[in-house]
């Protein structure tokens, strides 16, 4: 079993005991309720037990929430897929996802990132990503738990102030300026961009538009330490842990940051794309 499976197993099992709390239930309350040995209650809770549908939709009716079945169902479908279809991982809620993404953040300690479409998730503002979430929802037809996932984004921007964690994100200038939300709401992003940039965890590099660049800009994607890539296309979210894969996506990002500018530079662009938005 791979150690990434175990991980988003781990991780469902930790929604199963979310809920049952929630309802005031016992381990033993809930195995009575459901019709199953206690034993089988904390091995799901504990990733000891791969869950089934059945269980699942078991657990939700259990719990007395079983609106919830379709968002652990979704969770379950995910934990072995390399390629992750947005619809059918938005069936299951932005909270699914965004708790998957926060889990493997938790293990990483170096994280390098590219974004040529909008500011990362990492440095999003509640209201910016809200924006973004909603949007993307509407394309796949999914728009419910927007604000579940807004949170659980959110809360993964706590790794932007503990030692020993690193991000080393590249953006491209023209993301500056989608207009994927308000004018305000894009003028207090690009203002929390700003700030960030001078956090010691964080290296932060622009792309400029008159950069010369030796490759265009493709999918946004993520590198967790040397074990996991992250990436990103309009229908899907691939989950790549090859050696190939892993060493052509170092190469990607080694060379895209060798056009990128730091620093004072980088927040120039930035304050030029803010007054653009909206003047002071």
């Amino acid at each position: 079993m791979s150690t990434d499976y175990q991980q988003a197993r781990t991780a469902l099992g930790a929604r199963l005991r979310e809920l049952r709390t929630e309802s005031g239930l016992t381990v033993r309350g809930l195995a009575a309720v459901c019709g199953w040995a206690p034993s089988k209650v904390s091995k799901l809770e504990n990733g000891k037990q791969t869950a089934t549908n059945t269980d699942l939709e078991t657990w939700a009716r259990g719990v007395g929430r079983p609106e919830s079945a379709s968002e652990l169902k979704g969770r379950l479908a995910g934990l072995e897929s390399t390629y992750r279809s947005w619809r059918r991982q938005l069936a299951g809620g932005h909270r699914a996802v965004q708790d998957a993404l926060g889990a493997q953040h938790e293990r990483t300690k170096v994280l390098r990132g590219v974004s040529a479409t909008v500011v990362p998730g990492v440095f999003q503002t509640p209201e910016y990503a809200r924006s973004v979430l909603t949007r993307y929802a509407e394309l796949h037809g999914a728009t419910r738990d927007v604000e579940a996932g807004v949170a659980s984004r959110m809360r993964r921007q706590e790794g932007l102030y503990s030692t020993g964690r690193t991000y080393r994100v590249l953006i491209w200038e023209s993301a500056l300026y989608v207009r994927i939300c308000s004018p305000s709401v894009l003028a207090d992003q690009l203002d929390r961009l700003m700030s960030v940039n001078g956090l010691s965890t964080v290296e932060l590099g622009i792309i400029p538009l008159t950069a010369e660049v030796r490759i265009a800009a493709g999918d946004d994607f993520w590198i967790h330490d040397d074990r996991l890539v992250v990436a990103e296309s309009w229908h899907t979210e691939m989950w790549l842990d090859s050696a190939e894969d892993l060493a052509l996506y170092g190469r990607i990002w080694d060379t895209l940051a060798s056009a990128a500018v730091r620093g004072r530079d980088a927040h120039r662009i930035i304050a030029r794309a803010r007054t653009a938005v909206a003047p002071s």
